[in-house]
């Protein structure tokens, strides 16, 4: 019985191992393509869920939790909210094509650090942050965030809709009350009070034109910082103070990236805060009562 030798040709073997690696190169590069679609600015509201009734909080402030890289099962990011700043490490999971599962922690050398827990589902980031330190008066909150490319709009402005109220500068004053009634007994009665801006916040745009003297001596203290402030938000910084982040929160194109701006700055943006911060120092403000 003959023997039948059946040779491979040698190149066919290389086409072989050359499909196949071209194969995994082509599912890595698909996997790196998706991951890469998450990458970026997730924006929304950190709402308080766990906390101390008797602390003083601010219930909800405006988060950009930034997915930067992803190898493998391993993330990369950084958290930033209410002027903190903070690098994010944790673990990825695929779950599918649409649905991915992240965990996040931040350093925990801060009282306000914690751990970030999230899934991205249909281009919706939804989750809940813990607090890493219990006795915070804040322990627990939930946040439910969009993708938001940041881009510097200097035309960008506050609405002209509502009020510009500066509840965190509140003065208690005292009413006497003038009865004539005999059978009355006179008592003082106690009202808060509060700062206001109005609108002319949302008609003079402090990035584009060069303020003047006569542009500023009749406004009022708080319209003077929300004008220089808005130079600050249409950068992206991120507000320590939480009266001028309640002026800035809520307002669309508003995305916090960064705890100093200073470099991106323009001149006359310069100039303005210069001419803005000298008349803040001899402002004053009236005080008015308003629903809340």
């Amino acid at each position: 019985m003959k023997k039948v030798l059946i040779l491979i040709p040698f190149f066919v073997l290389i086409a072989c191992k050359k499909n196949k690696v071209e194969s995994d190169n082509n599912l890595d590069a698909t996997a790196l393509d998706l991951n890469r679609a998450l990458y970026g600015n997730w924006v929304g509201e950190f709402n308080a869920s766990v906390y101390d009734t008797t602390g003083n909080f601010v219930y909800s402030n405006k988060i950009n939790i930034i997915i930067k890289k992803i190898e493998k099962n391993t993330a990369y990011g950084q958290s930033i909210v209410a002027g903190n700043s903070r690098p994010l490490l944790g673990s990825f999971k695929k779950i599918d094509d649409r649905h991915f599962k992240f965990t996040f922690k931040e350093p925990g050398n801060k009282d306000s650090d914690g751990k970030f827990e999230f899934t991205i589902k249909n281009d919706v980031l939804e989750g809940t942050w813990f607090a890493y330190n219990h006795t915070q008066h804040v322990t627990q909150r939930t946040f439910k965030l969009k993708k938001q490319e940041f881009k510097y709009n200097p035309n960008a402005i506050l609405p002209n809709e509502g009020d510009y109220i500066d509840f965190y500068s509140k003065k208690t004053d005292t009413i006497n009350s003038d009865l004539t009634d005999s059978l009355e007994v006179a008592e003082d009665y106690y009202m808060d009070t509060y700062r206001s801006a109005s609108d002319i916040i949302t008609k003079i745009n402090s990035s584009t034109q060069k303020l003047t003297e006569n542009d500023l001596k009749n406004l009022k203290k708080l319209e003077l910082e929300i004008l220089r402030n808005t130079i600050y938000a249409r950068h992206g910084y991120t507000f320590k103070k939480k009266s001028f982040r309640q002026f800035f929160d809520f307002v669309d194109w508003y995305v916090p990236i960064s705890e100093n701006v200073d470099n991106e700055l323009t001149s006359i943006e310069k100039q303005n805060i210069k001419i803005l911060n000298r008349f803040e120092k001899y402002a004053e403000d009236n005080y008015d009562s308003f629903g809340r």
